[in-house]
């Protein structure tokens, strides 16, 4: 008996302690105005101990001022900002480098939080996993901790509504483009759709438009700057007179599918 005992106090002391650590969560913003985030991600704002969003290095990232209606207690916020923007190209070897480094960095800080027991909340334009920087963190730590993506509405989704643009009919087939890509992959994927989206504009608004432009499609598309957001802009491409457009503004060309 006394044996038995003996091996049942050992086996007791030697039970591993559950070990309790903080989720991280991907809380998307949406587009611009607060009143498009969900419930869910009111919560999650409303409680994390660590928001975390990233920045234009001396700026405000879009994610952080649309929080701006919730967030009120600067004690939980970490910014993470950008090593680069738009000052190298995206497929130099410096830039690429510098990303990961970064990344890695801030997904280190995030463990130790994580690690600690305390939630993480990434504020994420749109929706986290669509073009989110979110997704980079969430590579890297997702094997290690418990994750929760809290979607949101999309740039493109509050853009077409704010434009009154349906974008897809019937069988419409919809499709995506960054306008980084060449004009000649551009000219391709258009050959290939019914309709489109195409983001990222900034500085490659020209070439765009002259893609658009040969393959017909200039007067359908639309060109919607900082949709939702106080500074909107909906305006037909064929009339837009300049080249210039922000990071955060699109081109949209609707279908024209069946309809009853």
């Amino acid at each position: 008996m006394e044996a038995g005992l003996v091996t049942e106090s050992l086996e007791t002391a030697e039970s591993p302690t559950p070990v309790t650590t903080g989720t991280l969560y991907g809380v998307g913003m949406g587009p611009g105005d607060p009143d498009y985030l969900t419930l869910k991600a009111l919560r999650v704002l409303e409680r994390a101990p660590v928001l975390v969003h990233f920045c234009k290095r001396g700026r405000r990232g879009n994610a952080r001022t649309i929080a701006d209606a919730v967030v009120r207690d600067p004690a939980r916020e970490m910014a993470l900002a950008y090593p680069y923007t738009t000052e190298l190209h995206p497929e130099d070897p410096a830039y690429v480098a510098a990303l990961a480094g970064f990344y890695d960095d801030a997904a280190g800080r995030l463990a130790d939080h994580l690690g600690a027991g305390r939630d993480v909340a990434i504020l994420s334009e749109g929706d986290p996993f669509f073009y989110g920087s979110f997704m980079h963190l969430w590579r890297r730590l997702k094997d290690r901790f418990p994750v929760e993506v809290v979607p949101g509405v999309t740039g493109m989704s509050g853009c077409w509504t704010r434009a009154a643009t349906p974008i897809t009919w019937g069988d419409d087939v919809l499709t995506v483009l960054p306008a980084t890509l060449s004009a000649a992959v551009l000219a391709e994927r258009l050959r290939g759709t019914d309709a489109a989206v195409v983001m990222k504009l900034g500085r490659h608004l020209p070439k765009v438009r002259a893609v658009l432009r040969e393959a017909g499609l200039l007067e359908r598309a639309v060109y919607v700057e900082r949709g939702t957001m106080a500074d909107e802009r909906v305006v037909p491409l064929a009339e837009k007179a300049d080249d210039e457009a922000p990071y955060f503004s699109m081109v949209l060309v609707p279908g024209q599918g069946r309809r009853p």
